[in-house]
């Protein structure tokens, strides 16, 4: 391999904002920290573990959603956004943590579901307790329904989650004309939902729904937080008269060619960026400004995209300058464990989001798809599985762990931001011999076991090794039982071991901000071999440090280049870099 760099993505420069090469930490309350033995992870958990995080390195934590909610979805039904659920603690708990967290340089983003409420919100109640037509309903997307008495669905829309995507609200009202016929007073009434019928969609076309929306914002940014992760967001704006849409209303589209997630009528509407213009112009107020006026680059309140969008195009317009900060990269995620895939997602990721001057924000794992460790235990080019049940095929847990690793050691050499999940720092593998009676995902039970679902990626975290519930809490008890394998990977087990995952991550973590590889702009590699990925990273100041990321995926041990070794994600084979294996290098 040569050293001549073929540069495709340029440096930022030192007054980039913090956002554009931050490492976010996602923590998922109910499996964090439990501090008061009732089984269920709570603010007060996630303040006293705060210092890992430091020690870890990261720069930020992203939080799940907190409010009150009957968890119909772990909380992604918010019947209050304006109070946390007893289950995790007080508002006062919540300030205490952020004020924490800002004591120990963490900045805080948290949740907002602004696609759907919980049933249980005052909102609903009160369209539910009003008539058809009435300003309450104009809140959500009700329906009369289809057939002579409106007793079919309005449309052919499908759920997530599976099933139909409505859920009738009420009856139709039939009376007897008096010549011994019916007559339809008034059709059966649907409301959409896209997710559980616990979740019904909000209509964004009415001007109430985004004037609520706004103050919901400003009541947590005056409550200091640093940002939101947006849930759902390529989903606010239906397209216009909801046209029927056969194919099931999976996240990442449903377009028979997979070529543009716009083509479902639920999803990736352009509508959806126009509110996010007038979230950003909100955001934009409480930036922290130096005294000669411009803004502090530690200073900006950022919003998150979850957008399962394709292709990479219309993914960059959500973070276009006047509108997100972020959106998860999740073409990366899905990427095939095969060098040219990798590359390809790496690259047209970079270049679709330096059209618009966006960083791309790097993601392997969340509290939605099966975590990497496991993931990537499976035969390259398989199909990423809606969670692993104890009787499907079961992933190689030692070659998962050693992609897993690898493919992280790649991500966080690569300019942009990027998010970890909870536990992934000690290579915690996806539960999959979950119990089925243990299982809450409502993927799971509204199809009656076909789906498998989430909860195995949602598994209390491993602490220490031989506490109950592997120091989750002090009593034992788990909303989701651990499998075996995780007190073996607490973080008492591997805190301080050479070669461990944990000290794997605080070592890339470290190196990353030393090297400032966040900002920096990123060459191929010429003459690398076809199954080895590899990229030189330097910032913009001639004298920065120049860094090579190689990651080999190829059958045989490869050579590399003259220099220092920074960090390999696993051991060398005589001086070489093995097979699913990455390494940071120093060039001479």
């Amino acid at each position: 391999m040569t050293t001549e760099p073929a540069p495709f993505h340029s440096p930022g420069t030192p007054d980039d904002p913090w956002w554009r090469h931050a490492v976010i930490y996602q923590v998922y309350p109910r499996s964090w920290a439990d501090s008061t033995g009732d089984g269920v992870g709570d603010l007060p958990g996630i303040t006293a573990r705060l210092p890992y995080l430091v020690d870890l390195g990261v720069d930020a934590l992203w939080l799940s959603p907190f409010y009150r909610s009957p968890m119909a979805d772990a909380g992604y039904d918010v019947a209050d956004y304006r109070d946390i659920d007893p289950l995790f603690g007080t508002l006062a708990d919540a300030d205490a943590l952020i004020a924490r967290a800002h004591e120990l340089g963490l900045k805080v983003i948290v949740d907002l579901v602004p696609n759907h409420t919980s049933r249980e919100h005052a909102w609903f109640q009160a369209a539910l307790a009003a008539e058809p037509g009435s300003p309450e309903r104009a809140r959500y997307l009700f329906r009369d329904g289809r057939g002579p008495h409106g007793e079919e669905p309005p449309n052919d829309w499908s759920s997530v989650f599976t099933g139909s995507a409505w859920t009738m609200a009420e009856p139709a009202v039939v009376e007897d004309d008096g010549h011994g016929a019916t007559r339809v007073v008034r059709k059966a009434q649907w409301y959409l939902n896209l997710f559980d019928s616990g979740q019904p969609d909000l209509d964004w076309t009415n001007p109430e729904v985004h004037e609520e929306f706004d103050a919901i914002l400003r009541f947590w940014l005056d409550r200091g937080v640093d940002g939101f992760r947006v849930d759902v967001a390529h989903g606010l704006v239906k397209k216009e008269g909801l046209p029927d849409f056969a194919d099931r209303a999976d996240m990442a589209g449903t377009n028979p060619d997979g070529t543009a997630t716009s083509d479902a009528p639920m999803w990736d509407q352009d509508g959806v960026h126009d509110i996010y213009r007038a979230w950003r112009r909100t955001l934009d107020e409480y930036v922290t400004r130096r005294p000669d006026g411009s803004i502090d680059p530690d200073g900006d309140r950022i919003l998150v995209a979850e957008a399962w969008v394709e292709p990479i195009e219309r993914a960059a317009l959500y973070v276009r300058p006047d509108e997100m900060h972020q959106a998860f990269n999740f073409h990366y995620l899905n990427a095939p464990w095969r060098a040219a895939d990798l590359r390809e997602a790496v690259e047209e990721s970079l270049h679709g989001n330096d059209l618009v001057g966006a960083p791309t924000t790097w993601v392997l794992s969340n509290h939605d798809v099966v975590r990497h460790a496991s993931r990537l235990g499976f035969a390259p080019g398989t199909p990423r599985p809606n969670g692993i049940a104890a009787d499907d095929p079961q992933p190689d847990a030692e070659a998962g762990l050693r992609r897993a690793r690898a493919q992280t050691t790649l991500m966080l050499a690569l300019p942009g931001s990027a998010y970890l999940y909870q536990g992934e720092e000690l290579g915690l593998p996806e539960h999959t011999t979950l119990p089925d009676e243990a299982r809450q995902d409502p993927t799971f039970l509204r199809s009656h076991g076909a789906e498998t679902g989430r909860d195995g990626c949602r598994i209390p975290m491993s602490w220490e090794a031989d506490a109950p519930a592997a120091g989750f809490n002090t009593t034992g008890e788990a909303w989701l039982p651990q499998p075996e394998s995780y007190s073996g990977l607490a973080v008492d087990r591997q805190d301080g071991v050479e070669g461990s995952t944990l000290e794997l991550y605080r070592a890339l973590l470290r190196i990353r901000r030393e090297r400032g590889l966040g900002s920096a702009g990123i060459s191929a590699v010429p003459g690398t071999p076809d199954d080895v990925v590899a990229y030189d990273l330097q910032g913009a100041d001639d004298d920065a440090p120049r860094t090579r990321v190689i990651l080999n995926l190829g059958a045989e041990a490869v050579e590399l280049p003259q220099g220092d070794v920074l960090v390999t994600s696993g051991p060398l084979d005589d001086g070489r870099l093995p097979t699913d294996t990455a390494a940071w290098v120093a060039p001479a």
